[in-house]
């Protein structure tokens, strides 16, 4: 009925019998396009289990290569893989999980010169990027193009996730109008990471990716999860529309895309 082969069926049996999937949405599902915003520690399991739900198009954007130390967060790629693309690692981790999925490697850096080329062709954007200005170029870029953002953010023991939706309610500006001074925000280099949290928001991520690509659930539009791990505890603050927001606002001021500078690091993947 839904054109599905026999080995469709197999590998999405268990999630085609969910009535909010059927076949249906996993159709839809084949159909839909991602785009990953790094191939780091939140686009990894995001990666993964968005590739494994059987999502028709994944791309990645990545510049950088593998690095041993990585690879306690990093779960696309192997010891292997240290010195390669990432991109490349993670478009092969991928097809191995699933042949089903058609992955596009964007192995640049993000910039205002090709945001909004890239994310244009794509249905969902989910950020896992490690610092402000890539956050920020997704948040303004998805704006402008009218696209759905999932980002996520880990530092040491915490993690944060959300959902924005251009005209159904706040962007990253309306929290941060602008990113923080040049080292205020140490990186995770700096600061350090625990793994496992990364593992736990990038599958948030791709949790609110699939419901948004199926319309189903309540997502995080409007609200800021946030995951404490040393005390195994999740907050969950709302978030609203601010209207003096420079970029979604009632009289903005951000009409186009900024590089800022790269120092600005982020607590993040």
């Amino acid at each position: 009925m839904f054109g599905f082969t026999e080995e469709q069926i197999r590998r999405y049996s268990r999630q085609i019998i969910l009535p909010d999937v059927g076949g249906k949405g996993q159709k839809k599902l084949l159909g839909s396009r991602v785009l990953l915003i790094g191939a780091g520690g939140l686009g990894s399991p995001a990666g993964l289990y968005l590739a494994a739900a059987g999502v028709g198009t994944l791309g990645f954007v990545d510049f950088d290569v593998v690095d041993i130390s990585n690879l306690h967060r990093q779960i696309l790629h192997t010891t292997e893989d240290v010195g390669r693309s990432k991109t490349q690692s993670a478009a092969e981790t991928v097809q191995a999980i699933n042949p089903d999925v058609e992955v596009i490697q964007h192995p640049v850096k993000l910039t205002s010169e090709n945001a909004m080329e890239i994310l244009a062709d794509y249905d969902v954007i989910v950020d896992g990027s490690d610092n402000f200005p890539a956050k920020y170029l997704a948040n303004d870029a998805c704006v402008l193009l009218g696209k759905p953002l999932v980002l996520g953010a880990v530092f040491q023991f915490e993690g944060q996730a959300t959902v924005f939706v251009p005209g159904e309610g706040p962007c990253y500006r309306c929290l941060l109008p602008t990113p923080p001074p040049s080292g205020t925000v140490p990186s995770c280099q700096e600061a350090g990471v625990f793994g496992a949290v990364s593992g736990v928001i990038g599958t948030i991520q791709a949790v609110e990716t699939i419901k948004l690509l199926l319309g189903v659930g309540t997502s995080l539009l409007g609200r800021f999860l946030v995951f404490d791990a040393l005390a195994m505890d999740f907050m969950d603050v709302k978030i609203e529309r601010n209207p003096d927001c420079p970029l979604c606002g009632d009289h903005p001021t951000v009409t186009g895309l900024i590089d800022y500078d790269l120092s600005c690091n982020l607590r993040a993947g």
